[in-house]
């Protein structure tokens, strides 16, 4: 995987001040996150403008180098926002033209990690770095400058936040913490498409107070998808799995084509509602639905609100996901850090 990564602006064309300097900050964020980046095992390129004079020249600077850098995975822009002076928090917000999915993952990582609003994606097509950059592309505006409380946050956070973005444009946890790099399977191994209803959690009594998962078998095996603590008057896992903030799905996969072991690997599935046209990346937590139930998926309620759809629409279902759709999408939530 490949990564170029940039920081806004310039050192003689100066982007927005006020509590924190954008420029200066923006090439720390830069730095640390491409370092990471480069722990985790990914090809990152850098990038800051020390010699533009104008903003034309820094816009196509920038723009020029990541372009330069010949087929890679993704375009990165580090800025920071700014509005008016004030105590109250702002927060961070991720701009794109097509990385629809990938925008959404940064900003709510980003907003959990530290404590920042979360703004959420927003598509802006008048940007030049967005529009002219020849990979998939995205702009993070990491806080606002001239917010007291935000700059508290990102300075208590700083570490933090560029672990969260590092991770997310990865597409994979880069700490020693989350699970390891496994062998990922290179072929769709299942596809299915139709009507899909939720599962999971303490608020599901259609799932008994002691019934387990089918191929996930205690909480060590894959903590990311689970409560920290069991809801009380229960035992099993699946009413301990954590449905309103993990995006999970179960299918009635073939475990001579998908094996429980590849299964509880932390490899996601891709899902799709055709009514929406919005996708997720979502971790195989079990075996279903009943044949009888007339529905091919069950999937977390967090899953279901982020594709807006509802018992009985339809989805797609495709396990691995593509490898092209996961760099697009970056990250699975695999923990509560990151969810």
């Amino acid at each position: 995987m490949k990564i170029v990564i940039s920081s806004g602006h310039g050192k003689y064309v100066r982007g927005a001040s006020g509590i924190l300097d954008e420029v200066d900050e923006a090439r720390r964020v830069v730095e640390e996150v491409a370092e990471q980046l480069r722990d985790g095992g990914v090809d990152v390129k850098v990038f800051h403008d020390d010699v533009s004079k104008s903003q034309n020249e820094n816009l196509e600077r920038i723009v020029d180098f990541h372009n330069a850098q010949g087929v890679h995975d993704l375009d990165v822009s580090v800025h920071f926002n700014a509005y008016t002076e004030t105590s109250s928090p702002m927060g961070t917000e991720c701009l794109y033209v097509t990385q629809a999915g990938l925008a959404d993952l940064v900003a709510e990582n980003i907003a959990n990690i530290s404590g920042l609003i979360d703004r959420g994606p927003k598509k802006r097509t008048d940007l030049y770095f967005l529009n002219q950059t020849f990979e998939a592309s995205i702009l993070i505006e990491v806080c606002f400058v001239d917010s007291d409380a935000d700059a508290d946050l990102y300075r208590d956070n700083f570490g933090e936040i560029c672990g969260a973005i590092a991770s997310t444009i990865a597409g994979k946890q880069l700490d020693d913490q989350h699970p390891p790099a496994l062998a990922r399977p290179s072929a769709t191994l299942f596809r299915a498409q139709g009507k899909v209803s939720y599962f999971g959690g303490p608020n599901d009594k259609g799932v008994s107070a002691d019934e387990g998962l089918a191929f996930i078998y205690d909480y060590d095996t894959a903590p990311w998808l689970f409560l920290d603590e069991q809801p009380a008057g229960t035992t099993g896992l699946a009413r301990r799995l954590d449905a309103e903030r993990v995006p999970y799905v179960a299918c009635r996969w073939d475990y001579d084509v998908t094996p429980k072991e590849v299964l509880a690997l932390p490899y996601p599935a891709l899902v799709r509602a055709p009514s929406t046209g919005v996708e997720f990346l979502a971790l195989p937590a079990d075996w279903g639905p009943h044949e009888d139930t007339d529905r091919i998926a069950d999937i977390s309620p967090a899953l279901m609100h982020k594709l807006g759809i509802e018992t009985d629409d339809v989805v797609d279902v495709t396990y691995p996901a593509p490898l092209r759709r996961v760099i697009e999408h970056a990250k699975i939530r695999l923990n509560k850090q990151t969810i």
